[in-house]
């Protein structure tokens, strides 16, 4: 039997109602029974069964009310009726946001019902993926560093070639690659994070309250390396202020994309690659850092879960935080240097779920509560983007549907800045608040990410 077909131990059934803390038990990637369809399905319709008898995530994502609407209008209106290969419609709308598990489901681990329903979506591609079913173009979407590299040398071609303005080329591949033409595509820099991190490191403040006491490896993250350089500068001057010695280490993509299409032996190897890169600076007593909140999940819960026998991941799992995770904790520790100046016009941050599924708290408003005499909103519910998810054709409008409360609660905030700690997320909600808004009303929110915003009010970038 598989260990992911166990059921939970005698010694952690817990009791309904039970405040036992829940927990997540391992990706068993490895075991060729994982992979076995009719395995997977047949978990599947326990697990949909159980949500049925249940409901409360009919306001998540939209798995959860199609997976109802396909139980209402089958003939024995229960899970029963609901043909298998209707099951791929639930998964497709999953994001792997995790919000089921952790604020919704009393089912979770140690409940003897035993439920993780994005795990099982997870499963479910996996063994679809072993089975040979693929996407080619979500897949080289999801090579983000080749893509990175490959559009280095080309930024202004390449963004100018994707640009939502650019209607023609546009319109070809939406025919061609099913990308959405409408879906804002991320854009490239020329000179990337790490570039002008080296040409330009930011040596600590000696004045810093946190001097000579705490260094940072920043893993900027490909999105931040390749697309949004300025956020790694920003994370740097902001640390290194504190009197943080800061260094710039990015080997590769954490592996989040293939995480979501069911690549789980490529994510594990990026795993142990960048855990080995990371491993002696740990030993030296350096802190990691990442700068979106999905590599720092996976950092910190998903490789865990991947490779429960690998000391270098465990390691790099205690000692990642999220960069206004950290920022928090020095104020707490240390104090911050003087010097912070309001933020004019306000500003709405939108708690992305991949920062939430950190359990952390809102570190991100937190830090920006630090910021004198500035209005901070904060707004908890998904943006519906999910990476690829929210460029694809088939897609991209479950996306906006599945974000515009988002979008709709930001205007109604009627802040002068928008940030996410998914730089993605924030992204979309800005396109669905800019396509909600009259031409003769005030122009919409600007968007940065928290650290940003952060190192603006110190005037450091």
């Amino acid at each position: 039997m598989s260990d992911s077909d166990k059921g939970p131990p005698p010694e952690v059934l817990s009791r309904e109602g039970s405040l036992d803390a829940p927990f997540r038990r391992p990706i068993a990637w490895r075991d060729e029974d994982y992979y076995d369809l009719a395995k997977v399905e047949a978990e599947m319709e326990r697990v949909f069964d159980i949500c049925h008898g249940c409901r409360r995530c009919f306001n998540l994502c939209d798995s959860f009310p199609r997976l109802f609407d396909l139980v209402d209008e089958g003939p024995t209106g229960e899970v029963d009726g609901v043909p298998k290969a209707d099951y791929a419609k639930v998964a497709e709308a999953c994001t792997l946001c995790d919000m089921c598990f952790l604020t919704k489901c009393p089912y979770v681990p140690p409940h003897p019902f035993d439920l993780d329903f994005p795990h099982l979506i997870l499963r479910y591609r996996a063994a679809r993926r072993r089975a040979g079913e693929k996407e080619f173009v979500r897949e080289q979407l999801g090579k983000t560093d080749r893509n990175g590299k490959l559009a280095k040398p080309v930024a202004g071609l390449a963004n100018w070639a994707t640009a939502r303005e650019n209607t023609p080329l546009r319109k070809l591949m939406e025919a061609i690659a099913g990308i959405d033409a409408e879906a804002e595509l991320p854009r490239y820099h020329s000179r990337t994070a790490g570039d002008r991190l080296k040409a330009a490191p930011v040596p600590p403040n000696p004045a810093g309250p946190a001097f000579g006491q705490r260094k940072v490896a920043l893993y900027a993250t490909c999105f931040v390396d390749y697309n949004q350089p300025d956020t790694a500068v920003a994370a740097a001057r902001v640390l290194a202020l504190q009197g943080v010695d800061v260094r710039f280490v990015y080997p590769e993509c954490c592996g989040m994309p293939q995480l979501e299409a069911g690549d789980l032996s490529d994510v594990a190897g990026k795993a142990e690659r960048v855990a080995a890169v990371f491993a002696p600076l740990i030993d030296e007593g350096w802190d990691v850092v990442a700068l979106t909140a999905s590599c720092g999940l996976m950092m910190k819960f998903e490789w865990p879960l991947l490779l429960t026998d690998s000391a270098p991941v465990a390691a790099l799992s205690r000692a990642t935080k999220d960069v206004s995770e950290y920022v928090v904790e020095l104020a707490r520790t240390f104090g911050l240097v003087e010097g912070l100046r309001p933020v004019e016009g306000g500003v709405t941050i939108h708690h992305a779920c991949h920062a939430r599924a950190q359990n952390m708290g809102a570190k991100s408003a937190e830090m920006l509560r630090l910021i004198p005499e500035t209005k901070v909103d904060l707004i908890e519910r998904c943006s519906g983007h999910g990476g690829t998810f929210g460029v694809m054709k088939g897609t991209h409008a479950l996306a906006r549907k599945v974000g515009r409360p988002t979008a709709r609660q930001a205007m109604q905030k009627a802040n002068g800045t928008l940030c996410s700690d998914c730089p993605l997320a924030c992204k979309h909600i800005g396109q669905m608040i800019e396509a909600e808004t009259a031409a003769d009303a005030p122009a919409p929110p600007r968007q940065a990410h928290p650290i940003e915003i952060f190192a603006r009010a110190y005037g450091a970038l």
